[in-house]
């Protein structure tokens, strides 16, 4: 909105008294000359921190967020149930508040958990002997002059890797 370049452009350029430009705008003198006086390139207004009707409730409406968080998509309970527990518990307020509470918190809790957004890197750290691979292998093999099929397997420990083998057999494939 350019609506403060709008009032200097009339007062400084164009000329035209503060009347005219109060006339034009639909504003009062005083906030016109008020306009002109300030610095600043567009007004800002302040909002008052007021309590809500849902304050009483916040600490139960997140504790089940978290909850809820914690299960699957179908398991979890939509706003609009964990509005209609909250009426049971005495809330009066309509859905709409509860729905924007539950948007904000869930928005939050994306951001701490840090795997929101496409390309996300979620390192993976094991400790030693907590994670394992395992590889199952054929091999054939030329023992003892004779072409044998060896099954055997790999393993890989995030501590040490290690290599055993399952099985030997000596017949032709």
């Amino acid at each position: 909105m350019a609506f403060l370049s709008i009032i200097r452009r009339w007062a400084l350029r164009e000329h035209l008294s503060i009347r005219e430009i109060a006339r034009r705008t639909k504003l009062s003198r005083n906030t016109i000359r008020k306009y002109l006086r300030c610095g600043a390139v567009e007004p800002e207004f302040r909002v008052a921190e007021r309590p809500s009707k849902l304050d009483p409730f916040a600490i139960k409406l997140s504790g089940w967020l978290k909850t809820e968080a914690g299960k699957s998509r179908n398991q979890r309970r939509t706003s609009k149930q964990l509005h209609d527990d909250l009426v049971k518990l005495g809330y009066t307020e309509s859905y709409g508040r509860v729905a924007a509470f539950a948007r904000v918190w869930r928005a939050d809790w994306q951001r701490e958990q840090q795997t929101t957004g496409r390309g996300t890197f979620v390192t993976l750290v094991f400790q030693p002997g907590e994670a394992f691979q395992f590889d199952w292998r054929e091999v054939f093999a030329i023992l003892g002059g004779e072409r044998a099929k060896t099954a055997g397997g790999a393993y890989h420990a995030v501590a040490q890797p290690g290599i055993f083998a399952a099985g030997l057999s000596t017949a032709n494939p």
